[in-house]
């Protein structure tokens, strides 16, 4: 009796026992399932979490890209606007090339001595310069000029043989043959034409210099000789519209270049 009880009572323990360690089993694992769980549900919310960062950041980069696309297309119409300006800048100054090619020439007519003029220079000085080479030959050959009256106010002959045809031992028709040599060259269209303003210069005062010795001339015929030589009346003449003429160019157009230089300079700057 007492052997059964005891057995009952250490079945009882055993079975008590048993049942704590397997509730106490149980417990660790519901425990260790729910931490598991709960790190689970942890990490899934972590990775739901990235995953939702990744969303975040996958939208942010794609509305940075947006905003890069966005900039490129800005950079595509500053392209575009670049090219257009460069074009509109290209036609702008092919149109300010050709501006400039042709104001010189309109410029040239206004700030340079006009064509009419360097021609009629140019022919008046080689007509003195012919003039000047038959009375030289006739001083040296003492020839008779043909023409001209001997006798009275118009006598050649005696103003050729004068001693005013002589100025410091020289033949006045050697002076006026070298000076209308130096006219023929300095009058003429590419002299005017030159771009050296001292050209121009000494082109005046030549002139300046030549209509003095003729007043000296025209009085020592009037007043001294008493007589008058065609010939020499008409180099006087040429010397008198050609002061006249250089004098207007450059009171109305200074001591610049003319047409021909202008235009020729505004084709090669362009």
């Amino acid at each position: 009796m007492t052997a059964s009880k005891s057995n009952r009572a250490r079945n009882a323990r055993t079975g008590a026992q048993a049942d704590a360690a397997r509730n106490a089993t149980r417990s660790d694992t519901a425990v260790k399932s729910g931490a598991v769980k709960s790190g689970s549900g942890a990490r899934n919310g972590g990775a739901a979490g990235n995953g939702s960062a990744d969303r975040n950041g996958a939208a942010n980069r794609n509305g940075g890209g947006n905003r890069n696309g966005g900039g490129n297309r800005g950079g595509t119409v500053t392209k575009n606007g670049g090219r257009d300006q460069v074009r509109t800048a290209a036609r702008n100054g092919a149109a300010g090339r050709g501006a400039r090619a042709q104001v010189p020439q309109d410029d040239a007519t206004q700030s340079g001595p006009a064509l009419w003029l360097q021609l009629t220079t140019f022919v008046l000085a080689l007509a003195g310069l012919g003039v000047s080479i038959y009375l030289t030959i006739a001083h040296f050959t003492e020839s008779t000029l043909a023409g001209c009256s001997e006798s009275g106010l118009v006598n050649c002959t005696k103003v050729t043989t004068s001693p005013q045809s002589y100025v410091f031992g020289i033949p006045v028709a050697v002076l006026g043959l070298a000076f209308y040599l130096f006219a023929a060259a300095i009058m003429s269209p590419w002299a005017w034409q030159a771009a050296r303003r001292e050209i121009h210069l000494l082109r005046m005062a030549s002139v300046v210099v030549a209509i003095g010795f003729v007043l000296y001339l025209i009085y020592a015929e009037l007043f001294i000789i008493g007589s008058i030589c065609l010939y020499c009346t008409s180099v006087h003449a040429i010397t008198f519209v050609l002061f006249v003429l250089t004098a207007i160019a450059a009171a109305a157009w200074g001591f610049k270049p003319g047409v021909a230089w202008k235009s020729r300079r505004a084709r090669q700057s362009d």
